[in-house]
């Protein structure tokens, strides 16, 4: 490749063109070439700082900031004190507390999805199946965690073995014949996902790109290949590409280095998969999104200078404390000159002052005031009330601790916060699994031996806090006139959290021990006379 070519690449792609931001601001933005073939470089210009964002966010919620303590140390990077620092940089990881609290009222209480037709239907019963083998509460917390830090996540839906018989293949082994195809729900790293937005309208998408970077490494070298999934409405067009490292290939521009490969030539030819599917199989869930773009907003995003500054104050505050648990002494000459002290000791003369302690008299109350300040926002910040998880740091304890009310509307008022951040959360998971559900059974028809009309399902989500069923069943009598609202098989799927095949054997059960008891009479029987015969008289 010239000169010119890695010029144009590597330089005009960020000094010589508008960029996707500010491009967005006068209209959208609409690419006519394709950036996934032959010359050209992966990841794409125009994605590069959503996934260094990625990573950043990453890095953040696992506690990784090993880099950041030195914004802690610039003011001693020229004494000896700063290897010292280094050494008691604390990673308080709020993040993760922060991130994962918003999940576990999301799926605390399982959801219950619902076709809208009967129990024994063949809809609601795949519907049940599709739940069940692909562990949808399971990916739904999953997914919301990760989407807490990162903002975007993606689920595709495919229809193959559940199974990996790669292995198999592999070594041209068969697959086993009970093995079945099925509807699958899975997650896509959202860093291997590259929308392609419709004309006019950034929210919505006419394809989606799924490319993934591949390591296949040998005894004496190792090759990256870059395996691209292009999903269109009805087809998948499956294509490999053999990428090539090149000097400087990395762009630190936005706070987390990128590599970055050039497309060198097709490895395979093109595979065209029809799916039977009318749409795409990709759906898009941002944590909190915009009407002006398509990429979603995390919550660590709005606390990373926050959380760095909490690190900060507690490496600082520790670094004093360990610095003058043994502070610097002064006095006459003592021992024979191998007298150890545990701190730095001056020897001065009888003329000298009084021997005593060289002391530090600043207050180090104000920065464990600012700690507190700190945490207080980043809570605050995050919808979520510091008293959610049982305690509250120092003075920040003004909203009280949660535990003072015993009625629901009174535990619901003080946890809002949570609970609408939660509320809008759901609004796409909702949107995004009830698609993917329709997808199976578009999928089990076109391809598996599913003989229905699909239907649309609803999901009807929980809030995640305790209930008081009496409180609930007083209400519910009171609105009704104590008629019956809820039929037996309702009752016992929302009581134990069960599905549809589980609440009807409950009730097989049910009706089972009821026709096993023992019959009673009528107690008016004791108080009738027997008969007497005619030749009892008699006698």
């Amino acid at each position: 490749m010239t000169e010119t070519r890695w010029y144009r690449m590597g330089i005009m792609s960020k000094i010589g063109r508008k960029t996707d931001a500010d491009m967005n601001e006068v209209g959208t933005v609409t690419y006519t070439y394709d950036a996934f073939k032959p010359g050209e470089q992966f990841p794409p210009a125009n994605a590069i700082e959503r996934i260094s964002k990625y990573r950043r966010m990453k890095k953040l919620y696992d506690g990784k900031q090993a880099e950041i303590y030195e914004r802690a140390t610039a003011l001693l990077k020229d004494t000896p004190h700063a290897a010292q620092l280094e050494k008691l940089y604390i990673a308080v990881n709020i993040a993760d507390i922060i991130t994962t609290k918003p999940a576990d009222l999301l799926v605390g209480e399982p959801p219950v999805f619902d076709s809208g037709l009967a129990d024994d239907t063949p809809q609601q019963l795949s519907i049940n199946t599709y739940v069940e083998e692909n562990d949808i509460v399971k990916l739904i917390h999953e997914s919301a965690l990760a989407n807490g830090y990162r903002g975007d996540s993606w689920i595709k839906d495919r229809y193959d073995y559940r199974q990996d018989y790669s292995a198999l293949t592999s070594r041209g082994l068969p697959i086993p014949e009970d093995a079945e195809m099925e509807p699958i729900i899975e997650h896509v790293a959202a860093d291997c996902v590259f929308p392609i937005t419709s004309n006019g309208n950034v929210k919505k998408f006419k394809s989606v790109i799924i490319a993934s970077v591949e390591w296949v490494v040998s005894k004496n070298d190792e090759t990256p290949y870059l395996n691209v999934e292009h999903h269109l409405p009805g087809y998948i067009i499956n294509e490999r590409y053999k990428l090539t490292q090149y000097e400087g290939g990395v762009d630190t521009s936005f706070g987390y280095p990128v590599q970055l490969f050039l497309i060198d030539k097709k490895v395979e030819d093109s595979e065209i998969v029809p799916t039977g599917v009318p749409h795409l199989l990709v759906h898009h869930i941002p944590h909190k999104s915009t009407d002006d773009q398509w990429e979603g907003k995390g919550t660590l995003e709005a606390l990373e200078s926050i959380l760095i500054a909490i690190n900060d104050r507690l490496a600082q505050i520790d670094y004093v404390l360990w610095k003058h648990v043994d502070p610097t002494a002064y006095g006459p000459k003592v021992g024979n000159g191998n007298t150890r002290l545990a701190g730095t000791y001056i020897e001065i003369t009888k003329d000298d002052a009084t021997p005593g302690y060289m002391t530090w008299d600043s207050e180090i109350t104000g920065a464990f005031k600012e700690l507190e300040t700190l945490i207080g926002m980043a809570f605050q910040i995050a919808e979520t009330p510091q008293w959610l998880f049982g305690t509250v740091l120092g003075d920040q304890n003004s909203g009280g601790t949660g535990t003072s009310h015993t009625d629901g509307a009174a535990i619901k008022a003080r946890f809002m916060p949570i609970l609408t951040k939660v509320a809008r959360i759901r609004t796409h998971y909702d949107r995004a699994l009830r698609d993917a559900l329709y997808n199976c059974q578009l999928l089990d028809i076109a391809h598996g031996d599913a003989d229905f009309e699909a239907v649309y399902p609803v999901i009807h989500w929980q809030d995640g806090l305790p209930h008081n069923e009496k409180e609930q069943a007083e209400i519910m009598a009171i609105r009704t006139g104590n008629k019956p609202t809820l039929d037996v098989a309702t009752a016992i799927k929302r009581m134990d959290g069960s599905d549809d095949i589980q609440a009807t054997e409950i009730l097989t059960r049910i009706d089972g021990d009821t026709e096993r008891e023992v019959g009673t009479v009528d107690a008016s029987i004791f108080n009738e006379k027997p008969s007497v015969k005619a030749e009892e008289v008699d006698g």
